[in-house]
């Protein structure tokens, strides 16, 4: 029989502590609930991970990429900031209704973090932030704008409105008031930016096309 690769065997597991985390919590998430879960042995385990921390390690890292490919809008070009904030807001709520297991896995994660492993929390938080500043640098560059506060309070701001925004969904599966609120996320976050002069945006426009041609 041959034998299975040891990413596949990963990415197995990885989705398997996922659903047990969302559905048990991860005070039941033992390394043997995992293997079951998945239908594997303890031995496969142990060929694919070093410990659970591993695993639960990255766990967190694989949502984060998935919930990084969801905020980016695809069509960036001839948009307001607004609408570039709105449609990445947007993407990240689809994103969560289509597996909120995902996010209320992440959300006990964080809990346990908090009471056993900070730094594990901060590094969540830390990646959470780094994706927020890109996204907001992105949307700054292709409006036209800058921003009037530092972009670390902008992407703070933006990881708070998210975060609220993530919660309030699971409790209350509201999709017209999260959309709502989406827009009002969107204008607020755009409130600390202002439309770059005009020769600023030139050089900024003339920076982006020689980017995209390289």
């Amino acid at each position: 029989m041959a034998r299975t690769p040891v990413d596949v065997r990963r990415r197995e597991l990885i989705a398997a502590a996922l659903r047990v985390v969302a559905s048990r919590g991860l005070h039941e998430a033992s390394t043997r609930a995992i293997v079951a879960e998945a239908g594997m042995s303890l031995a496969s385990f142990h060929y694919a991970f070093e410990s659970r921390d591993e695993l639960i390690d990255r766990l967190i890292l694989d949502v984060l990429a998935t919930e990084e490919k969801a905020v980016l809008p695809a069509d960036l070009e001839g948009r307001g900031l607004t609408e570039l904030l709105t449609d990445g807001l947007t993407g990240y709520l689809e994103h969560l209704k289509a597996e909120p297991t995902r996010e209320q896995a992440m959300l006990e994660l964080t809990q346990h973090a908090l009471r056993t492993r900070r730094p594990l929390a901060q590094q969540q938080y830390d990646q959470y932030l780094r994706i927020a500043r890109e996204s907001l640098t992105l949307a700054a560059a292709h409006s036209g704008s800058r921003w009037t506060v530092p972009l670390a309070t902008a992407a703070h701001l933006l990881v708070a409105l998210t975060d609220g925004l993530t919660l309030n969904w699971l409790v209350n599966r509201d999709d017209d008031a999260s959309r709502e609120a989406v827009r009002a996320a969107a204008r607020a976050v755009a409130s600390l930016a202002e439309p770059l002069p005009d020769d600023d945006e030139t050089a900024t426009s003339e920076r982006r096309t020689r980017g995209a041609a390289s």
